[in-house]
């Protein structure tokens, strides 16, 4: 039996959407998934698969936190797991602490899902975390990684374990309709309200496409991407961006209509480890224009089109070139999206992946 750790179940971010995928394909007869936080209804749901049990443990502040780590180890105790794969960074110290204070001689494994392109825009708390997964790095029967460039970056910042790998996240494939000859037009981004998605960056870069192709069409998906945002609509001004100029949608539950309705998927982040939302945006055919952070080019490949992070010149040059292809050379990007996808992130081969690591 495998028991799961998580930070927060409660998010729609790519690791809580890797991990309830893979909860999906299980077939064992019991799987335990430990949520820090919280579990929302939005990740059972994704993960329908009955023989999951998920425990809340309700730590939503550091405070909180040394009672949670008991709670967890006496569950350790208490189910007695084959094996523990902690996912995200105060899941790894939780989990790796709980193991050792139940004194069970359960193989404890990390899965990193966060590269370190720019530590800056992540959370106090993050940045703390990660020091101290560093110091506990040496501790776990192996990590995984979910991109080559986290892998680096982990190495080089100081964490040393013996035993890692990169496995990609998976994505099973949509059914797709003809295709049928096309120019693009409608630009979307997917992505919570947050630094490290650099949202400005991308409204700036929006602004300067206008500009020259006023019959761009603009969409933003995400949580806190909606006009009673201050926030949003700030950076939208500051960017000389009217509030119209882009459909700003929140946080969508479906979000296979919303890459239906798009020709080309944006990510402009400074910092990422494998961004679920270009492969997802892959597999229904679509072209990528993204910052060269994490194994983000290294997924959309010829498929899309990479540049420097934190650049909206550069980032609003990339757009253009998409929609200036011409409807043949836009179906050869299309094309080449949807069979990257199916060659190199099929979610059953990832879960194969998975289980072959897993087994000690």
């Amino acid at each position: 039996m495998i028991m799961h750790v998580i930070t927060n179940l409660t998010a729609s971010a790519g690791a809580e959407t890797m991990l309830a995928r893979l909860l999906r394909s299980s077939s064992d007869d019991r799987v335990i998934v430990v949520s820090l936080m919280g579990v929302s209804d939005r990740n059972r749901n994704l993960a329908n698969n009955p023989a999951v049990v998920y425990v809340s443990l309700q730590a939503n502040s550091i405070a909180s936190l040394p009672g949670a780590v008991l709670r967890l180890a006496s569950l350790i105790r208490k189910e007695q797991p084959d094996v523990i794969l902690c996912w995200m960074y105060h899941a790894m110290v939780a989990g790796t602490v709980a193991a050792t204070i139940s004194r069970r001689e359960t193989p404890v494994f990390w899965n990193v899902r966060q590269s370190l392109d720019d530590p800056a825009c992540l959370t106090r708390s993050s940045r703390i975390a990660i020091a101290v997964a560093k110091l506990l790095s040496h501790q776990p029967s192996g990590i995984i990684y979910n991109s080559a460039r986290a892998l680096h970056l982990h190495g080089a910042y100081g964490y040393t374990n013996r035993n890692t790998v990169v496995i990609p996240n998976g994505f099973e494939l949509p059914q797709l309709a003809a295709s049928t000859g096309t120019t693009a037009r409608r630009i979307g981004i997917v992505g919570r309200f947050h630094p490290q998605k650099d949202h400005g960056t991308f409204f700036k870069a929006a602004a300067a496409v206008i500009r020259t192709h006023p019959q761009a069409i603009f969409s933003a998906a995400g949580n806190g991407l909606s006009k009673d945002n201050p926030a949003v609509v700030e950076l939208m001004t500051q960017a000389g961006l009217p509030v119209h100029a882009v459909e700003l949608k929140g946080e969508i539950s479906d979000m296979s209509v919303f890459y239906q309705n798009i020709d080309v998927l944006v990510l402009s982040s400074r910092t990422e480890g494998f961004p679920n939302v270009i492969a997802e945006a892959m597999s229904y055919g679509k072209p990528i224009v993204t910052t060269d952070v994490g194994d983000a080019a290294a997924v959309a490949g010829n498929a899309g089109i990479a540049v420097p992070a934190r650049d909206p010149e550069a980032l609003a040059w990339a757009i253009r070139e998409i929609l200036d292809l011409p409807p043949v050379e836009y179906a050869r990007y299309a094309r080449n999206a949807r069979e990257r996808v199916e060659n190199e992130y099929a979610m059953a081969a990832i879960s194969k992946k998975y289980s072959a690591f897993l087994t000690v």
